[in-house]
């Protein structure tokens, strides 16, 4: 990008101004410390020039706004044309008591529904299991039924609002219930817009909410995509995840280059079914993390879309632009969030936010102060929310496109995250794939390894966390926390016993037997599971039925 003999007169330049003016300053005021690095534990050179991105051809390598291969974004004019969708991931005790901050949050400016799930939904229980006793609401909503479904979407607009789901294990039949519940609303299924997390590799990898293994989870996974792309056309019916990966303890560079991954292993199972590329996967979306390291995660964003745009064009050789598009959410870092100093969380929220925005996201959630305590209250979601509204509307950073880009430092950052994306890449190839690199414990290992480095730096005080191992006092948190309504599981459970008394149970049983009999066979499962689901089969009966024909996994002990 640079004339070379200029350079080389830059390169003496350079030299010149460490000798007359660099050396001087650090003899007489020495540098806080001998060795900066990011948030992944990268080291992080004094100063940034030319000579850091001279090997860049800015057509190939960044590009226009909306064009291969979309360093610089995704759309020719971003957030100059549309803001990005702000999603605050909700979800708590019942079905009621969700639909009320649903409708709340849509009264302050929210733009789309995302859906938590506690965890017996999540592992695929019924309220009333007795896996479940304990758990009911706590991380999430609680939805056992297509009833449950109902009141959680009751007097929502479906084909106005775009609603994310984070659930994977049982996605299928969670989405299911949506859709059922969007038939009852009067709609078609082309009219329904949103994103099923449905990502299974990364539950493997990270998060360990799986239920059955690795090989018809994926056949389960790839049925959601066949019927998405033949039936709901505007609907993304896999975010793949890098949060839950970063969540876990990885670096930037894990989290980005073990998403990817994933998200290409999905591709070549949606081929190996007979699909073809161009008509699915323009509807894969991505989910990642923002961190604390500002720039590292700008250039995390930067990377992603250069390295997918290669990858479907090149490697899967996909002819639509739009399947070489990645399409994002980004949530801030949950496990950033401190229970010492609460009221700190606000600024961390506030600068990871900005940089998923200045890294060019299309939808953010932004976490509560108090996540780290308890469910977010609704002052603290609100002013989670207003934060989000106040870089929109009062930050100056949406009014030109990728500001950042050209910048030495972050050119450097995406260039280095890039190369050790491919590094890892090379090393998953290696050892058989995604799924044989799970077996074999390597993803595993990996975040494990980063995760403790992290954990030492911070216990040695390596690393500064304000609140935590800084700036500390001994002050208790005085802001106010959610308070759940009592009373809550009770009415779950006997809306159970009540939609088992009242429906047809021959009905039921019926809809089972030919779900089990198309999960033995080759048959997309799409049609029986939605057939069980507006039976009212419950989750728990239907997952059981899974569970005979597949099996469960046990993930093998790592050594």
């Amino acid at each position: 990008m640079y004339d070379g003999k200029k350079l080389d007169r830059f390169v003496s330049t350079l030299k010149k101004w460490e000798k007359q003016t660099l050396f001087g300053v650090i003899t007489a005021y020495p540098e806080r410390q001998t060795e900066f690095t990011t948030t992944s534990s990268e080291p992080i050179k004094r100063l940034y020039t030319p000579l850091d991105t001279a090997s860049i051809n800015y057509e190939q390598d960044l590009g226009f706004p909306g064009e291969y291969p979309f360093t610089r974004g995704i759309h020719a004019t971003m957030y100059r044309g549309k803001q990005w969708t702000m999603r605050m991931f909700s979800g708590f005790g019942t079905a009621e008591e969700t639909n009320s901050r649903f409708k709340y949050l849509l009264e302050q400016g929210q733009t789309g529904l995302s859906i938590a799930f506690d965890l017996p939904t999540l592992m695929g229980y019924d309220s009333d299991a007795p896996e479940a006793l304990g758990e009911f609401g706590k991380c999430g909503v609680a939805v056992s039924s297509l009833k449950d479904m109902e009141l959680l979407l009751e007097d929502i607009p479906l084909d106005k609002v775009s609603t994310s789901m984070t659930i994977n294990s049982p996605a299928a039949v969670i989405w299911a219930m949506y859709i059922a519940a969007a038939e009852k609303q009067g709609l078609r299924l082309d009219q329904l817009r949103g994103t099923t997390q449905n990502d299974i590799l990364k539950e493997f990898i990270a998060q360990k909410e799986f239920i059955f293994p690795p090989v018809y989870s994926m056949r389960l996974v790839t049925d959601t995509i066949e019927y998405g792309t033949l039936h709901l056309p505007q609907w993304n019916t896999i975010s793949i995840s890098g949060y839950h990966i970063r969540e876990a303890g990885s670096t930037a560079a894990q989290e980005l280059a073990f998403t990817l991954a994933d998200g290409m292993e999905y591709v070549r199972w949606g081929i190996e079914r007979g699909l073809d590329v161009d008509a699915f996967a323009p509807r894969l979306s991505f989910f990642f993390n923002a961190h604390n390291d500002f720039f590292e995660e700008i250039a995390k964003y930067r990377a992603a879309r250069r390295i997918w745009a290669h990858q479907m064009k090149e490697t899967f050789e996909a002819r639509s632009p739009r399947s070489w598009l990645l399409r994002f959410h980004t949530q801030t870092a949950g496990v950033s969030l401190t229970a010492q100093q609460p009221e700190n969380n606000v600024v961390r929220v506030a600068l990871q936010a900005l940089a998923a925005v200045l890294g060019g996201t299309q939808s953010l959630h932004t976490n509560s102060m108090d996540e780290a305590l308890a469910l977010p209250s609704e002052q603290a979601v609100t002013l989670a929310l207003r934060t989000q509204q106040i870089i929109a509307e009062e930050s100056g950073v949406v009014n030109t496109i990728d500001p950042l880009g050209g910048s030495f430092f972050v050119e450097a950052q995406t260039n280095r995250i890039e190369a050790q994306a491919y590094r890892y890449f090379e090393q998953i190839d290696s050892l058989g794939g995604v799924i044989p690199a799970i077996e074999k414990g390597f993803f595993q290992s990996e975040i494990a390894d980063s995760a403790y480095r992290y954990q030492q730096e911070i216990d040695h005080e390596r690393r500064k966390i304000v609140g935590v191992n800084a700036y500390t006092d001994d002050q208790p948190a005085n802001i106010p926390f959610l308070e759940i309504d009592p009373q809550g599981y009770q009415r779950q459970i006997t809306r159970l016993e009540q939609i088992r008394a009242e429906r047809d149970n021959g009905h039921v049983g019926q809809a089972l037997d030919r779900l089990s009999r198309a999960c033995q066979g080759t048959e997309n499962t799409m049609p029986y599971i939605l057939a069980a689901v507006r039976a009212y089969a419950t989750l728990g009966e239907i997952v059981e039925v899974m569970k005979e024909v597949f099996g469960i996994y046990e993930e093998p002990t790592m050594v």
